[in-house]
C-alpha cells in the first residue's frame, strides 16, 4: 500500500494518491477509500481497480491538517495502509486507523 501527495502551487490542497497493490487487495473485486474526508462514508470514494489486480483512487486534501483512514475491500474487510504517516485508536476502541498527514 502507498500513499503518494502532491501540493498544488495553484490551490491550497494536496493531491494525495492512495494505492492498494494487489497482493494486499488479493481476489477483491472492489475497494473504498473511507474517512474523516468523506465522513467515513463506506460508498463515497470508489477505488478503481487496474489491470494488475491493484487499486488507485486520487483525493484532493486541505493542507494543514491529518485524516484519519482505512480501505473497505468487498464491503466485509477493512485494511489499513501499510505507509501511512503514523496509526491512531479509533473512537470506538476497537481498531487502529491509518493516519494520513498533509
Amino acid at each position: 500500500m502507498s500513499i503518494e501527495k502532491k501540493y498544488l502551487k495553484t490551490k491550497n490542497v494536496c493531491r494525495t494518491t492512495f494505492r492498494i497493490p494487489s497482493q494486499a487487495a488479493g481476489e477483491a473485486k472492489t475497494a473504498f477509500l473511507v474517512g474523516e474526508f468523506n465522513d467515513w462514508s463506506m460508498h463515497a470514494t470508489p477505488m478503481k481497480r487496474l489491470k494488475d489486480g491493484s487499486f488507485k483512487v486520487e483525493v484532493d486534501l486541505p493542507i494543514g491538517a491529518s485524516y484519519q483512514f482505512r480501505y473497505l475491500l468487498d464491503d466485509d474487510r477493512w485494511e489499513n495502509d501499510w505507509n501511512a504517516d503514523t496509526y491512531c485508536y479509533s473512537e470506538f476502541g476497537n481498531c487502529e486507523n491509518s493516519v494520513v498527514e498533509v
